[in-house]
């Protein structure tokens, strides 16, 4: 399988392009600056320097030709602004589906936020709000889109601590941590799971053997 991925130099599409390339799909990574190419190369992926925020639906499309799935796991990042926020957390993701409907790959996942789905509580901080309108936004665009079948993934909060291979997932799971190592091999296998296409799902540490836990939502 071959699976496309914006974000490419972020903490868990790493992780997710090691997991990827290990069990021998094929995995391309698009990243915004050439010094970043090393990172991939070194993950198993393919660099592709692509701005999302300055490229066009068909430049973007050329790199997902013959992609059998693609991943939006880009972000502004910490440091951006509000306005940042907007052009990539909502602006790119909205880019990236045109360009996977125009490339004709249908397997489409999103790496977004637990939170998108409501307003931000009054008192949070203005640029992280900016951050969970832009996440919500974007999930309302893929979801509208009868050309994707998509999976839309909401991690709770995010650590850097080993992977346990255990969660919880599903539509609503309450508040929790999750290590970017379980988000990343969680990523792995939906892809893996066409029926879970149409979901939008949440995700924290739990009890649950990954393959278990997606296995049990697509059932569901």
């Amino acid at each position: 399988m071959r699976i496309v991925i914006a974000g490419g130099h972020g903490q868990i599409a790493l992780r997710l392009e090691r997991l990827l390339a290990g069990r021998g799909d094929e995995v391309a990574g698009i990243v915004r600056r050439p010094e970043q190419a090393g990172d991939l190369l070194a993950a198993g992926a393919e660099p592709v320097v692509c701005d999302l925020e300055s490229a066009s639906v068909e430049d973007v499309a050329r790199h997902l030709e013959g992609a059998d799935a693609a991943v939006f796991a880009a972000g502004a990042g910490p440091g951006s602004g509000a306005e940042r926020k907007d052009s990539v957390d909502r602006g790119a993701a909205a880019l990236f589906a045109d360009a996977a409907e125009a490339a004709g790959v249908r397997r489409f996942l999103v790496v977004s936020s637990m939170g998108a789905d409501r307003e931000p509580p009054e008192g949070t901080d203005p640029v992280f709000a900016a951050y969970l309108r832009a996440k919500g936004a974007a999930d309302a665009d893929v979801r509208s889109r009868a050309g994707l079948d998509w999976t839309i993934l909401r991690p709770g909060r995010l650590n850097d601590g080993p992977g346990t291979g255990l969660v919880t997932l599903g539509e609503s799971t309450g508040r929790g941590d999750v290590t970017r190592d379980d988000v990343a091999a969680v990523l792995a296998e939906l892809l893996d799971q066409p029926a879970t296409a149409g979901r939008t799902l949440e995700l924290i540490g739990g009890d649950v053997a990954v393959s278990e836990a997606v296995r049990d939502v697509a059932a569901a």
